[in-house]
Formats: C-alpha cells, structure tokens, sequence
C-alpha cells in the first residue's frame, strides 16, 4: 500500500497537497506498524491455554469464523486442528489438516519471484504456505489422527511423509528449464524421518498377510533413524513374523510430549552468503544495488522452550512396562530448518530495506525537495516509519509437540488398566492418569496423550483395530 501511495504522489496523482499527504502517510504508517502484532499475540495466547489444559479457551481462540481470515488462515486451522485432535475429535482434526495440505501445495507452486509483492511490506502480507517442517508434520498428524478414528487411510499418509521429504530434496536441484527461479539457495532437511515407516508397520502387524510390508517398514526405520531404541527389536520381530504371543494382544503407547517450537523476532546481521543471495534477487528484479553496509534486520527465530518432562512411564498392576522412546523431534526439525534458511530469509529482508529506500528516494527526485527543506524532512520520517513497518514473519504452527514418543507392549488378552506417568527432566513424576484398555487376541490397540507439561492435556483416546 505505502509503495503505491509513494508511486501515486510522484506521478502528481494525490488530490490533496504532498506537505499533507506525507503527514497522513506518517499516521497511517505508524497506525499499521502498532496493529502488526496481532498473530504473536494470538500465538502466545494459543500456547498458554492449549499447554495449560485449558482446551475452551483454545477452542474460542482458534474460532475460524472468528479468526481464520486473510494471510492467517491456514496457520489458525492448524492450530484449531491440534486442539481438536486433543479434544478426542480426530475426524475433525483431519478435515482441517487435509485443507491445509492442499492449500499449502497449491502455494509451494509458486516461484521466488511471485513473492515481490512482499518487497514493499513483509512476508506478513503473503498468505503463509507453511515451514518445511510444517508441511511434512502435516502429514504425520494426518496419520495420526487417521488412526484414532478410522485407520484406512495411515499407510497412505505415511506414504506422503517420505515422498513429501523426496520432493524437497529434488527441489533443491537446479532446474534448468527455468533459471528464473534459481534465486533462492534452497537447502531442504536431509534426515529422512522414520515416524510414516512406523506408524505403517503398527497398522498393517496385525494382518499376518501384511508382513512383508510390516519387515521393510521396520528396515526404514532402523535405517533412518538407527538411534531409535526399539528399532533393532521391531525389526527381529517383524522377520519371526509374529505379532505377539499366544492370548495376548499389543497396546501402542502414542505419546506427544513437551511443548512444541515457535519462532519469535530477532534482529539479526547479514552474512556474506545472504548478501550474496541478496545481490542474485535485487539482479533479478533490477534497478537497485547492494549498498556497502547493511544494518542488522529482523527475522523470525525457531525457538525451543525449556521442557519439563522428559519421557511418559507406562505401567499395569504396579509395574511399569517401560518408557516411551522418542521417534520424532519435532523442535529439533524445526530449529535446523530455520537455520538452513535463515540466509535466504535475511536476504529478502535486507532485499526489501533496499527497496523501501529505494521508493523513498524516487518519491524525492520526483517532488524536487531540493527547494523545500520541510517536504524534504517529511519524506525521510514517512521512509524511516515505513522501514519500521517491517517486521519479521513469526507466523507458525503454535501448538505442535516438542517431541513425538511411543512405546509397544504386549499384554494378556482381556480388561487392563494402564497407568501414565510423565517423568520430568527434574526426576520427580508428574500426575499419572489411569486408562482401561481391552486387549484383544492378536489385535492392535492405539492410545494417544498428549502430556505438554506434569499432567495429560485433553482426553486419553484408545482405538483398536480387529
């Protein structure tokens, strides 16, 4: 908006005198620059009731008719579609996070130079088309919450998690029938995540039919993520081809724990490297240099809060049958795909500062404010509250998991209570909540908990599979 107001004065198109015009634009600028917090504290106040356990307010804070509108709208849908998950609604929860995904691969189509739009403002103006790590997690949400109330479709969607991962990485191949769009150095997450490969093979064990599958399934694993604890263990059973022993059945302990990353802003310097990167995209737009001193810009940061629990202790009849075991850091995702990116994104914002002063300067040249001192003045405080505008993009999906863990156990056939028991990083437990499971014979049943802090969060949802 401010780029096109700079343009319409220059061209003599204002109908009101530029000494006014400026001074509007000053007020407008400042009035937007102080309304520009929204998201964070939305974000923050997401976080505090949904890791509290305070699932109403979250439910009234992710309201999509209330909230999910303009550039905001998918990252409120995945948030409102973890709360739902939470709230033992998985159907409902895999609605959302399927509109989502859509969404978000209709917008990852779009080259670097689409986003020149955002030059004049930020990357808030850009509807959000998801992190990396973001679009993959959507898919390993979608499995879960497939599982908890239907389970046809957790194959298919471990399936998206690593063909999702694949593409990234050919994305980061230089595609040379289109080198317009080899501005952005991409460097996608390499780790290939073993969470789909588990899940499937917990689906598809209890078919004795299935075991070839179950067998390659459990290879993933220990092969991309050999410091899982039980994966050499999985892997021995699935090649005996033997789900459990004889009048027992398995209980999956599915649990996610801590509280999840989020990024907040930072000013940051430019590298080298995103000054490199800044030189390849104000080439590519043209009429702007890179100027010999940059002064450090904002940026989102993935921060990881300090966690409190360290694993979840599952136990029956005073014994425990051991802790779970993490298959996926979801922080830990987070936190080294930021800093893969973090030149790129320092790129675009020192890209926009330029361009900023930029418009400010043609606004000048255009309005001769050689001979008036006080136009002249006006114009630098409209750029240097325009350039305060700028903030960094700290959008992101709020209420996700620090960590995904589970763990396997085999039980008698018949009613059993189990017992869940965060242990803290401090070694003291937190509060236990007690479940009844129905074992059955050579059957799977799935529980899902989420534990953010001392205490399970939401309802405890238990599904078997006949």
């Amino acid at each position: 908006m401010a780029g096109k107001l700079f343009a319409n004065l220059k061209r003599g198109q204002s109908t009101i005198g530029p000494r006014k015009w400026v001074s509007m634009l000053l007020l407008s600028l400042c009035a937007f620059t102080v309304g520009c917090s929204t998201h964070a504290d939305r974000a923050r106040m997401i976080r505090t009731s949904f890791y509290s356990g305070n699932i109403p307010a979250a439910l009234t804070e992710t309201d999509l008719e209330k909230h999910a509108k303009g550039h905001d709208a998918n990252v409120i849908k995945l948030d409102r579609a973890m709360v739902e998950l939470t709230s033992g609604r998985p159907a409902e929860a895999e609605k959302l996070l399927r509109d989502v995904r859509d969404r978000f691969d209709q917008l990852e189509g779009k080259s670097v130079t689409d986003k020149a739009k955002s030059l004049l403002t930020d990357d808030r103006q850009l509807n959000y088309a998801g992190e990396e790590y973001e679009r993959i997690l959507i898919r390993v949400m979608l499995a879960v919450s497939n599982l908890m109330h239907d389970g046809g479709d957790v194959s298919a969607y471990g399936l998206q998690i690593s063909s999702k991962q694949q593409q990234f990485l050919q994305m980061s191949k230089p595609n040379p029938a289109k080198p317009e769009e080899q501005v952005k150095d991409y460097t996608p997450l390499t780790k290939q995540l073993a969470i789909g490969s588990y899940l499937r093979a917990a689906v598809l064990e209890s078919s004795p039919l299935d075991y070839d599958d179950v067998t390659r399934c459990r290879v993933q694993v220990a092969n991309w993520q050999p410091n899982f604890r039980d994966a050499k263990i999985d892997l021995a059973r699935a090649e005996s081809g033997q789900h459990s022993p004889p009048d027992h059945g398995v209980v999956y302990v599915l649990a996610m724990v801590g509280e999840g990353p989020y990024k907040e802003e930072r000013a940051e310097m430019a590298t080298t490297v995103s000054l490199l990167v800044a030189d390849r995209i104000l080439s590519a737009i043209g009429k702007y240099d890179l100027p010999p001193n940059i002064a450090p810009v904002k940026v989102p940061i993935v921060v990881r809060p300090p966690q409190l629990v360290d694993v979840i202790d599952v136990s029956t009849t005073g014994r425990s049958l051991g802790n779970t075991a993490t298959i996926m850091n979801v922080s830990e995702l987070a936190v080294e795909q930021n800093k893969l990116e973090m030149n790129d994104i320092i790129a675009r914002a020192v890209v926009r500062r330029i361009v900023k002063k930029g418009a400010v300067y043609a606004a000048k040249d255009g309005l001769n404010v050689e001979s008036s001192p006080e136009l002249n003045l006006l114009l630098t405080l409209a750029g240097i509250a325009w350039e305060a505008t700028e903030r960094a993009d700290t959008r992101c999906w709020s209420v996700l998991p620090d960590r995904i863990q589970v763990l396997r156990v085999e039980l008698p056939v018949g009613q059993q209570e189990l017992v869940l028991t965060p242990k803290m990083m401090s070694g003291r437990p937190g509060q236990p909540v007690r479940i009844q499971a129905n074992v059955e014979n050579g059957r799977s049943t799935f529980v899902l908990a989420n534990f953010p802090k001392d205490r399970v969060v939401g309802e405890v949802q238990l599904k078997t599979y006949r």
